[in-house]
């Protein structure tokens, strides 16, 4: 390729980027006549339809360049489109045999223009993203034909509305092909599939090795990776098809485009490349945020604040929060460093903006709370009654500080203390004196969904919210302005905000006014809640079915009568009218069978669900569930894996993760699973109790310790496991045994610290125990311990107990009974054997010898037993040390 035209294509290129991330240095760019001038192009003919098409993208004009405009009606020439055309056929072959014939690569000899004409499908195809953008996401909105194509004079006569509606019905179903519902009403669906397609069908054709020699689509990938992110975000569920598309096409994009030098190479060193490589890794960031990938997006985010070398660290200082405070308090702000260290000045201040835009906030919203928007921070540490004055933010700086603020809401525990993490991310966004209406607009949902929490300011969050959702069909910014780092952040539909707006009136009691807003959006479970509140079921199922009336093929509202009315029949109507693609009808008919104890046939209908939508953690959970009722281990322990991999905080699934391992003897993989879990649920004394077991089984007895002491402290001393303490009792008497018939030099020094340990934990435990009373066998472990500390006389004491524990009238009937009260009597009478052994005393041996013949005389139904033998035994031994004692001499 000529370098003139490497140039001029890259060039439009990056004009074609720049519509959705300016330049914090913008140049103007070339007029068509200084470009002719200074670069002469191989193609003029190309190149000037090319220009156009760009600079209508640049100027906000989508549906012009794409269905109007000389390029577009070049690239469509040879389309064919009339009344008789199915929308399927149409965007399965039509267009895509469009595109390959425009771009005619086995006829093209010259790469020159197969780049220019690659470069015109990639800019019509991005003007039907940003069309089908303006009116979901960003607004205007505007009324646009429903068929991208139809303001092509050659076929406009062809198409009439009842066609436009029912292509449009087949690209709501379309949508739903990856086994998710939408969440909401959209409008202009079929622009996200036209450029898709588009944008698709262009680099199959032309990118089936390496695509980096042609010039002009090397941002291809991206622009691919915001579209599918678009149909993404349109979904109620998170798309496992959609997410492994995002990451083979965001790991192209950072193959070809993820360093400084790779941009600078392809584009120009004087170009803001930090700005276009910082907004790259802050997408892909975003995506993986939004799928729950919490530690790859931080990685990403981090990436892109060392590119812009702009670190952000929360900090705090004196100020004052509210109007009618005297003393200024510690506040929490944000504080930005650069890459070197160097503290610059803060970022959250007391704002003093001036911005007429329509989000900015009014005197009446301002004033309907006495909490100030942004606190007032003090200088020099309160010595001061000056307020301290803040730096100014890039808008890139702006977005990175919105996305770290959005992963504290995904990452951090959904409670007060959240809100007030999010806060002066926030609050440093407000306290600017111009942001890019983006993102001023994204703070104003994350300061409402904070504000409508607390009482004080739950008034102002209405106002903001009811402005927010009136800026939709504001006029003003113009609609490129809007478009500015739409992509950078986690803006959500207009749909999804008007259904935030929704909630908001639920909870502020405004029940009546929600209701509108869900039945424009088609939110028919919202619709129901609303209808339950105010016990008017039968209004909605009566308004159900006269939707279904109208749309007897919309499985959602087949779905929705099944959950008002408990009828299968309903969910299996929504799989016939889906062509069985509906993984809510799955979910339904799966929960309604394992509630009827059909767990063989709820198992396989979550398998079926699943393989529909593999990201949904509670159905795995179910799934797991369904499929342990039927006694199929491997499968529910496969299921409780793939739940707690896309929710790592489900400490119900990781518990039960733990015992399917228990059950197949697998303890290392159970002691792991069981920490996970007590991560999550700490108060559980059955999970506690079970990690114990499993602890002991993997000879981790401090962990045994730890896990006894939690269940006597969860269930305040009244439940604890005699028989883990019995193990962890023998391996300490086996451990104290071991080392003392080795030589001081042998002796493990740290093996032999964790024994004194582990006895010093075990005599806490029991102490707890015997204080509350204890069982017998918990007398004879005291009394152990005691004999380990070398304490024979609380042996003694604590034997003695043990063996009155025993006693009963049932005692010379039973015989395992006896059989313990035997072994607790010899070893209470060896203990007193040897406290006399070690005194002059013999009453402990006068006591021994009476307990022996008292239990002898009353064991008459046990005298062929090997105990009441041995018990006879320590009689005569006890009677000749008496002996021993008596003579003189002694």
């Amino acid at each position: 390729m000529a370098a003139n035209d490497t140039v001029l294509l890259r060039s439009l290129e990056l004009r074609l980027l720049r519509c959705s991330l300016p330049s914090d240095y913008p140049s103007p760019p070339p007029s068509p006549s200084q470009s002719l001038t200074q670069f002469a192009p191989a193609f003029p003919h190309l190149h000037s339809l090319l220009d156009d098409a760009v600079s209508l993208i640049e100027s906000g004009h989508y549906l012009q360049a794409l269905a109007s405009s000389p390029a577009s009606k070049t690239l469509f020439s040879s389309l064919q489109l009339d009344s008789s055309e199915s929308a399927h056929r149409f965007y399965s072959e039509t267009l895509p045999e469009c595109v390959s014939s425009f771009l005619n690569v086995n006829g093209i000899e010259d790469s020159v223009e197969l780049g220019y004409k690659a470069l015109l499908v990639m800019a019509v195809g991005v003007s039907a993203l940003l069309a089908f953008t303006q009116c979901n996401i960003t607004g205007p909105v505007a009324n646009i034909p429903l068929i991208p194509l139809v303001e092509l004079s050659i076929h406009k006569d062809d198409i009439g509305g009842d066609v436009s509606t029912e292509w449009e019905a087949w690209a709501h179903k379309e949508l739903m092909y990856v086994g998710s519902e939408l969440s909401a009403k959209f409008s202009n669906l079929q622009y996200l599939i036209f450029g898709k397609t588009l944008l698709t069908r262009m680099k199959d054709v032309l990118f089936q090795g390496d695509f980096s020699t042609i010039d002009g689509v090397r941002s291809i990938t991206w622009w691919l990776a915001r579209a599918f992110f678009l149909h993404q975000k349109l979904l109620n569920e998170r798309s496992s098809t959609i997410y492994d598309m995002l990451q083979v096409l965001t790991h192209e994009s950072l193959l070809y485009m993820g360093t400084l030098e790779k941009i600078k190479d392809y584009w120009c060193a004087n170009e803001d490349c930090s700005t276009i490589l910082g907004m790259l890794h802050l997408e892909v960031g975003i995506l993986e945020l939004y799928y729950g990938r919490v530690d790859t997006s931080k990685l990403h985010f981090e990436s892109a604040a060392s590119i812009s070398n702009y670190n952000l660290v929360v900090s705090g200082a004196l100020g004052f929060r509210t109007q009618h405070q005297v003393e200024p308090k510690a506040q929490l702000r944000l504080v930005a460093r650069t890459n070197g260290g160097d503290t610059v000045t803060p970022v959250s201040h007391e704002s003093s903006s001036t911005d007429n835009s329509p989000l900015h906030t009014n005197s009446e919203t301002y004033e309907a709370s006495d909490v100030m928007m942004t606190p007032r921070f003090v200088a020099n540490g309160g010595q001061s009654k000056s307020v301290e004055q803040a730096s100014e933010l890039k808008a890139v700086h702006q977005a990175l500080v919105l996305a770290q603020c959005l992963s504290i809401e995904k990452n951090a525990r959904k409670d007060e203390l959240q809100t007030w993490e999010m806060a002066p991310y926030i609050e440093a966004i407000d306290s600017q004196s111009s942001s890019p209406f983006i993102l001023q607009c994204l703070c104003n949902i994350l300061r409402v969904r904070w504000e409508s929490s607390r009482g004080r300011t739950k008034q102002r969050a209405l106002m903001m919210m009811d402005n927010l959702v009136e800026s939709i069909h504001n006029h003003s910014p113009g609609v490129a302005q809007r478009l500015y780092y739409c992509f950078g952040v986690n803006m959500p539909s207009i749909p999804a905000l008007r259904k935030e707006y929704g909630d908001l009136l639920v909870s502020c009691g405004l029940t009546g006014e929600a209701i509108k807003i869900y039945e424009n959006l088609e939110l028919w479970d919202n619709l129901i809640f609303c209808y339950q509140l105010m016990d008017k079921k039968a209004a909605a199922v009566e308004l159900i079915k006269k939707r279904l009336s109208e749309k007897p093929s919309d499985p959602r509202l087949w779905c929705s009568l099944g959950d008002v009315t408990n009828d299968d029949a309903s969910y299996e109507k929504a799989l016939e009218v889906s062509a069985r693609r509906s993984a809510r009808a799955f979910r339904s008919l799966a929960r309604s069978a394992y509630n009827r104890g059909e767990y063989e046939k709820s198992k396989l209908l979550w398998e079926s669900a699943m393989s529909l939508n593999s990201m949904h953690p509670d159905g795995w959970f179910a799934f797991g569930a369904a499929a342990l009722k039927s006694r199929d281990v491997d499968k529910a322990l496969d299921a409780f894996t793939r739940a707690v991999q896309l929710d790592p905080e489900n400490g119900e699934a990781w518990n039960n993760i733990a015992c399917l391992h228990m059950v197949k003897k697998r303890n290392k993989e159970a002691f792991i699973a069981f920490k996970e879990a007590l991560k999550l649920k700490r108060n559980s004394w059955q999970m506690w109790e079970n990690y114990g077991q499993v602890a002991a089984d993997i000879g981790n007895f401090g962990q045994v310790m730890e896990a006894v002491q939690k269940v006597m402290d969860i269930s305040q001393k009244k439940r604890f496991d005699s028989e883990l303490l019995e193990r962890v009792m023998v391996e300490i008497e086996k451990r104290v045994d071991s080392n003392a018939d080795l030589a001081s030099s042998e002796v493990d020094s740290a093996g032999s610290r964790e024994t004194e340990h582990l006895i010093e934990l075990i005599g806490q435990i029991l102490k707890q125990i015997v204080q509350g009373g204890g069982s017998a066998e918990t007398w004879g472990l005291y009394a152990r311990w005691h004999k380990l500390k070398g304490d024979l006389t609380m042996c003694s004491e604590a034997l003695l107990k043990q063996v009155r524990s025993y006693q009963g009238s049932d005692l010379w009937k039973d015989k395992d009974k006896f059989v313990k009260f035997a072994h607790a009597s010899l070893e209470l009478c060896k203990v007193y054997q040897e406290l006399a052994l070690r005194g002059t005393s013999r009453r402990e041996l006068f006591a021994a010898e009476m307990h022996l013949k008292s239990t002898i005389k009353q064991a008459v139904n046990f005298s062929d037993t090997e105990e009441l033998r041995s018990l006879v035994a320590c009689l005569e031994d006890v009677q000749a040390a008496i002996k021993a004692v008596s003579l003189p001499g002694a």
